[in-house]
């Protein structure tokens, strides 16, 4: 019984190792080759559950996407000056068997090789235009034709180059600085221009203000001293006038006035004549009349 049980525990594991041999999964972000004695037997099998004979291997291969970042690079344009770019493409394996067959099935050949023709499709796409251009709005052609390009030939190696992108594209930093030196002086060059214009036309309206001030001055004097005149003038009429109504009164009023004016403070002292014109009006007899006009009318 017990050599019965172990011949069929014995055959039950053969059966499993056999069975484990002759049975793999592909995943679906991977691809397999089948090889019988180191030749490609099938390279087609679509994701699942698959069966081989014992004797025959299977090598699995990473069917995602991949991403070559290639490090930035001088590239000459039409106009010989150099532009730095920075690009990345994004690839992944099309035909296993013919990249396992060219590249050994090693990605890192797979890189090195679409990174030397990025690089040379690049060369020949700046090579062929200005900065301008460039900069302006071609990068888009630019990256469809190199992915075009190095689509075509990485198919000869089964491989499949999805897209090629520009992430930065930039001039040499020793021309860069002479651009921004020769933009830096056009701009100083606009900026004292721009000064200069205004300063002719502050010099202008300080001018037209000075100009309009002195006019201003002039009409308001000139009307001022007219109005004076005018002013003068009838106070003089008035005066006269005044004086040939009543003389004596109008002597006698002026007379009041000097006095008011002179002896204005108490400790004002006047030496004068007593018999002089100064005081006719207190040299008078009380019993005189003090306005001769009056007495005349009496």
């Amino acid at each position: 019984m017990n050599a019965k049980t172990t011949l069929i525990g014995a055959v039950l594991v053969i059966a499993a190792l056999v069975v484990l041999t002759c049975v793999y999964y592909v995943d679906q972000r991977e691809k397999a080759i089948v090889f019988q004695f180191g030749e490609i037997i099938r390279s087609d099998d679509q994701p699942g559950l698959h069966f081989k004979l014992p004797w025959r291997s299977v090598q699995f291969f990473d069917a995602r996407i991949q991403t070559l970042d290639a490090e930035p690079e001088l590239y000459l344009t039409s106009e010989k000056k150099n532009l730095v770019v920075d690009s990345f493409v994004k690839w992944r394996i099309g035909d296993v068997a013919r990249f396992y067959v060219t590249m050994g099935g090693l990605q890192s050949n797979a890189r090195a090789r679409l990174a030397q023709r990025v690089n040379d499709s690049l060369r020949d796409e700046f090579g062929k235009r200005l900065v301008k251009d460039v900069i302006s709005g071609d990068r888009v052609e630019i990256m469809v034709g190199v992915q075009k390009a190095v689509d075509e030939e990485a198919r000869g190696i089964g491989i499949q180059v999805v897209d090629v992108r520009l992430k930065r594209v930039d001039l040499d930093p020793a021309v860069s600085e002479r651009v921004y030196s020769r933009m830096e002086a056009e701009r100083t060059r606009v900026a004292k221009s721009l000064r200069a214009r205004g300063a002719e036309a502050a010099e202008r309206i300080r001018a037209d203000a000075d100009r309009q001030r002195v006019i201003t001055v002039a009409e308001a004097y000139r009307e001022a001293e007219q109005l004076r005149g005018e002013g003068d003038a009838q106070a003089t009429t008035i005066y006269a006038d005044a004086f040939g109504r009543d003389r004596e009164f109008y002597g006698l009023y002026r007379s009041l006035n000097a006095y008011k004016q002179t002896f204005s403070d108490a400790d004002d002292l006047l030496v004068l004549d007593p018999s002089g014109q100064f005081f006719k009006y207190f040299n008078q007899s009380a019993t005189e009349p003090l306005l001769p006009s009056q007495t005349a009318d009496n």
